[in-house]
């Protein structure tokens, strides 16, 4: 009873992959955005994946069984999870602004992985962005930030 209290409070949350919002978790929040960005179309290709690693990897600073593991866990969390919220919230507690303007970008690599942005994708990262709570002007700089560096 104390355990459904502290839940329903906040107090004692476990956080994606059942950590206590280490940097783990929160890295598997923002891996399982990308995965679902990536399988939107229902295809999940190979170049989408290899921006995931590679951002995980770079940007996260991840040795590669790392980036698996944590690819891993996301697929893990996506599979028990009925939509993002979870992860946009954990993001939104631990994220400033500015990281998450830089996991937009992330997703917006993971959208130009094929050279193209489909109907599909454009509303997703718009959700995605209101999940995160930023606005469109940022989603667009963004937007515009990473095929400026395809170029």
């Amino acid at each position: 009873m104390i355990d459904l209290v502290k839940r329903i409070l906040g107090s004692g949350e476990k956080s994606v992959a059942g950590e206590s919002h280490g940097e783990h978790g929160i890295t598997v929040a923002a891996c399982a955005l990308l995965l679902e960005m990536a399988h939107i179309d229902g295809e999940f290709s190979e170049d989408e994946e290899q921006v995931i690693v590679s951002i995980l990897t770079h940007d996260y600073g991840l040795e590669q069984d790392e980036a698996s593991a944590v690819m891993d866990d996301a697929r893990e969390e996506m599979k028990q999870s009925i939509d993002l919220w979870r992860f946009a919230r954990l993001i939104n507690r631990h994220y400033t602004e500015e990281e998450k303007v830089r996991v937009i970008e992330m997703i917006w690599r993971v959208i130009y992985a094929d050279g193209k942005l489909e109907k599909h994708e454009d509303h997703l990262v718009h959700s995605l962005g209101r999940l995160l709570r930023l606005d469109h002007s940022q989603l667009i700089e963004a937007k515009l930030k990473v095929k400026d560096a395809l170029i």
